[in-house]
């Protein structure tokens, strides 16, 4: 089926072939992770070339539709396959392709080479059903994480040990490894909207944290913030305020609607109060994969990219008060023809850790 989308794309952009050097639309289109190699896609054949470390687990793990190959000379090798299949024009990921590469490519074959930029990527935004569940798996492991923490966390640990508490639940849990470094900030730094953990003891106030489990490749992604100490008035207020714009905007999610409305739904809420008004400063939401921050984005320059079936994205609005503290809510979504399918299962009461 990837396959499939993309010489559908090949012929409409009128290339041979594409070489697909990215990592990860490697690891997308082949359906297996490697680091030293590339993929070479006609419209016949799809090659998968790569050396001896990964030869016997690419025959086990990738896609059955690639030819698995270790060539001693890969020039040699591509040179063969444009002769005999007789390639013209080959298409490359522009985004990603050093200048370098690009020039050696085109000195070493005697074909035009085409940008077909962000193709792969494009493709990429609509998940399978296969993707879906591996990141329903990867954040069930980041939902479990947050329960182990939450069972054993007291006012006398520093943000460095809720880090690494998280982490280990989630590498025990499953997790290949992490879609992210993990944030967990405290009192005054809880308003730096991707601080790093320090060695200190956690300050009463809020206590943010941002991160996320990779299982089999794909990426979760969650923000739970909680309260180290009694929770006062104004820290309720501005608590229940981003968990209102985060409700309303996983409210108005749905196919067809507008990925820069969605943001402003959720911004005018914060913005209504006005010592919040400004303190949203970043996007409402990206989407998630293979890599952390995909297209398309829940943003304030996103008027008029109207969200599709399939597509992976994250709410997250925040109240960043700098010098003072900060909070932010964040769920994994999926958009469906009824709404929405929410990954994310950890509670969002407001929590005091005393």
């Amino acid at each position: 089926m990837r396959l499939t989308k993309l010489r559908n794309k090949m012929t409409e952009l009128n290339v041979d072939a594409v070489l697909v050097l990215d990592e990860l639309n490697q690891h997308y289109l082949s359906e297996f992770a490697f680091t030293d190699g590339l993929l070479f896609i006609t419209m016949e054949k799809a090659y998968l070339v790569t050396d001896f470390r990964y030869y016997e687990m690419a025959l086990n793990s990738a896609n059955k539709s690639f030819e698995v190959l270790t060539p001693d000379n890969r020039k040699e090798f591509l040179s063969k396959v444009i002769s005999e299949q007789g390639i013209k024009t080959i298409g490359f990921e522009g985004g990603s392709l050093s200048y370098e590469t690009y020039r050696n490519y085109c000195d070493n074959y005697p074909c035009e080479f085409v940008n077909i930029g962000d193709t792969i990527e494009v493709i990429r935004q609509i998940k399978s059903q296969d993707e879906i569940e591996k990141m329903q798996k990867a954040q069930d492991i980041t939902d479990n994480a947050l329960a182990h923490l939450l069972g054993m966390i007291t006012p006398n640990m520093t943000e460095l040990d809720v880090a690494v508490e998280l982490e280990y639940a989630m590498r025990k849990g499953g997790a290949d490894s992490f879609a992210f470094e993990t944030i967990a900030v405290s009192g005054d730094a809880s308003a730096l909207p991707h601080g790093t953990p320090r060695n200190v003891k956690l300050r009463p106030g809020f206590l943010t944290m941002d991160f996320g489990a990779k299982y089999q490749g794909y990426c979760a992604d969650m923000t739970r913030t909680v309260v180290i100490g009694r929770a006062d008035d104004e820290i309720k207020k501005l608590y229940n305020t981003v968990l209102k714009a985060q409700t309303e905007a996983l409210n108005y999610l749905r196919e067809g609607a507008d990925c820069g409305e969605a943001d402003k739904v959720a911004r005018d809420i914060i913005d209504a109060i006005p010592e919040y008004k400004g303190a949203f400063g970043h996007s409402l939401g990206h989407s998630v994969g293979l890599f952390i921050h995909e297209s398309p984005r829940l943003y304030s320059r996103g008027f008029g990219r109207k969200l599709n079936v399939g597509e992976i994205l994250t709410v997250e609005p925040g109240i960043y008060l700098f010098g003072k503290y900060g909070c932010r809510i964040e769920d994994m979504v999926a958009i469906t023809k009824d709404g929405i399918y929410n990954f994310t299962h950890s509670p969002k009461d407001l929590i005091e850790i005393l």
